[in-house]
């Protein structure tokens, strides 16, 4: 079974925590950073463990077992399914200074044939905890990242070998280059170069078509596009968190979806007032609507999102939302996020803002974040602040 070597590992670690975290600026001595990974990336958690104490920082593992809560649905009651170690959690969250998780799907079908009422279920603590990670993000205490490691059963449900899964890693992430974080700085200046050409327009609304298309998005008070901060590895998305009451229309989904360990295929969400009022799908519908009505506010947009094919070398189908929703391939990509947004996408000063003032502001809180892909051919066109329209990407490109 092929592995990827040492080297690609060091270089991996090496662009996670001297790169990624920090928000591209790594890691400092002293910093604490909790290392939470899926069992199957435990070669690359060692590396990264490695490289944290390398760097001077002080880390600790919080494994991931997919098999264990695989069992936990089949066996455990709802009050045992629901329960979240509430005080453990917030300590965490307290304690750390920046968060790396390394996603690795033993089996991306392992929780096909669980109750997708259960799947929501063991989701709802979220939100809570996410408000506290957020909360610490704001106030610029926490910074995060997270990558993939590719597993055997990934790779086959992406219809390729696992060399080539991670030969589309490895390219992505430039690990094939001598020094990647030379590379990633680049991009991302490029992409910062692109950010502010995009947020110099002063959008007021996005009108987005395709085949099956035709949504309307208000981007609301004090927005911006975001991108380029190490969130992710790869990210070449450039993304806002638009006001949701402004979302009308329809929009279809090419892309397959996977989701709670489950497929989603054929996508499509209309839209009124800000609201999904229909989602169907040709493959686990029942689960598409659980998770839109079963969340609270998981009916309504947390992210838009447009990837520029110019930055992305991703150009295959890889079943994993990290690397679709960075699709570059003929068209590059748009997708959507039903549930939480960003708060970073707010242009102007938040770390004193309240929840009310996000509400009011028509940021969307969930315990859900999904985000959704499209990949076929489509014109993005923005109306500006003085009512002038102005096409802002078309063929997959962004043409400012």
């Amino acid at each position: 079974m092929f592995q990827p070597s040492k080297e690609i590992l060091e270089k991996y670690a090496m662009v996670m925590v001297d790169f990624a975290l920090g928000n591209g600026q790594g890691i400092k001595k002293g910093d604490v950073v909790g290392i939470e990974y899926w069992l199957p990336a435990r070669p690359l958690a060692l590396e990264v463990y490695k490289r944290i104490l390398q760097k001077g920082g002080k880390p600790f593992f919080f494994a991931k077992d997919d098999e264990a809560t695989k069992i936990l649905y089949d066996l455990g009651s709802d009050e045992q399914i629901e329960f979240w170690p509430k005080e453990f959690l917030k300590g965490y969250a307290d304690v750390i200074d920046h968060r790396i998780a390394l996603l690795a799907d033993e089996d991306p079908k392992m929780f096909s044939e669980i109750d997708p009422r259960k799947l929501i279920l063991s989701n709802k603590f979220k939100r809570e905890y996410r408000s506290w990670l957020d909360a610490k993000e704001d106030a610029g205490k926490l910074s995060w990242t997270l990558c993939l490691y590719g597993t055997e059963k990934m790779a086959s449900e992406a219809g390729l070998t696992l060399e080539e899964y991670w030969n589309q890693i490895i390219k992505a992430c430039f690990l094939d280059k001598v020094d990647p974080i030379v590379k990633w700085k680049q991009v991302f200046t490029d992409m910062h170069e692109l950010l502010e050409k995009v947020n110099s327009l002063k959008i007021q609304k996005l009108h987005v078509e395709a085949e099956k298309t035709d949504l309307w998005l208000t981007m609301g008070e004090n927005r911006k596009f975001i991108g380029g901060s190490g969130h992710n590895i790869p990210s070449f998305e450039i993304f806002t968190s638009p006001d949701w009451r402004g979302t009308e229309g329809t929009i279809f989904f090419d892309y397959p979806l996977y989701r709670y360990g489950n497929i989603l295929k054929d996508i499509q969400l209309t839209f009124k007032e800000g609201k999904v009022v229909e989602a169907t799908a040709s493959q686990n519908q029942d689960l598409l609507r659980e998770m839109i009505s079963s969340q609270e506010n998981g009916d309504k947009i947390g992210e838009f999102s447009l990837t520029d094919k110019k930055f992305s070398k991703i150009n295959h189908f890889m079943a994993e939302t990290l690397y679709d929703e960075n699709f570059g391939g003929e068209f590059g990509n748009t997708h959507l996020a039903v549930g939480k947004s960003y708060h970073d996408t707010y242009d102007g000063d938040f770390k004193h803002l309240t929840d009310a003032n996000w509400s009011s502001l028509g940021f969307n809180d969930s315990g859900e974040h999904c985000d959704i892909m499209a990949t076929t051919k489509r014109t993005v066109t923005a109306t500006l602040a003085d009512g002038s329209e102005k096409v802002i990407y078309k063929d997959g490109e962004f043409v400012i």
